[in-house]
């Protein structure tokens, strides 16, 4: 039996719980967390990210998350809280789904960058 993408993002939604930023300020400042920006390179150069995010492309999440991995990125740790965004929330909301499926239990969405800019987050621009 296959899966749509529907469905797939409707069983994501139900795991991953949605945020504001405001609510994403609020835990990044209480430190021991990973923002993590799962949009593509180019998405980046043209926009910029979120300050202090990690940039991991959704294609690569498991690698960089998985301790056993030899591409795996020091920042994940699964004592941290992962914040998760993208370019509209469809792409964090499966990624945060993944790493949820992975063992990392304190998993939230943001949604898109864009929400984020528009509640006066901080951006780190893009080098020219």
């Amino acid at each position: 039996m296959s899966i749509s993408v529907k469905q797939m993002l409707e069983a994501a939604n139900a795991v991953v719980t949605k945020i504001t930023p405001a609510q994403a300020r609020e835990m990044i400042g209480k430190g021991n967390v990973l923002v993590l920006d799962v949009r593509d390179a180019p998405e980046i150069e043209k926009s910029g990210k979120v300050h202090g995010a990690v940039n991991v492309s959704r294609g690569m999440l498991e690698f960089r998350a998985d301790p056993d991995s030899p591409y795996h990125d020091k920042a994940f740790a699964k004592d941290k809280t992962v914040i998760l965004y993208c370019a509209s929330g469809g792409r964090s909301a499966l990624a945060g789904k993944v790493l949820k499926d992975m063992g990392y239990s304190s998993v939230y969405n943001v949604g898109g960058f864009k929400d984020w800019v528009d509640a006066g987050g901080a951006v780190e621009k893009p080098v020219m």
